[in-house]
């Protein structure tokens, strides 16, 4: 599923139009970028959590001339996926 189909499906299970559907998800997606920046996560009991995880410093190859390179550290978005979520997808 894209970002338009989410719309649509937002759209017909809500009753509202496609219009507010997108701003709706729009604004979802701006909230979430907006807590992970600032450092946080954001849980929703049963679904997930949204948060940042650090990435060490660590050393890698040039997969074309094989020459080591130092990879620096990072900070990435990850989401860990609650017990009824699991469970959904695992159809129980």
């Amino acid at each position: 599923m894209n970002k338009k189909e989410l719309i649509d499906a937002m759209a017909a299970k809500t009753g509202s139009t496609k219009a507010d559907a997108e701003r709706a998800v729009g604004a979802l997606i701006e909230v979430i970028s907006d807590t992970l920046t600032k450092g946080d996560s954001l849980s929703f009991p049963g679904f997930g959590t949204f948060e940042v995880r650090e990435r060490p410093a660590r050393a890698g190859r040039n997969p074309r001339t094989g020459e080591e390179l130092q990879i620096a550290a990072s900070k990435i978005p990850a989401f860990k996926a609650g017990a009824a979520l699991k469970a959904a997808a695992n159809g129980k």
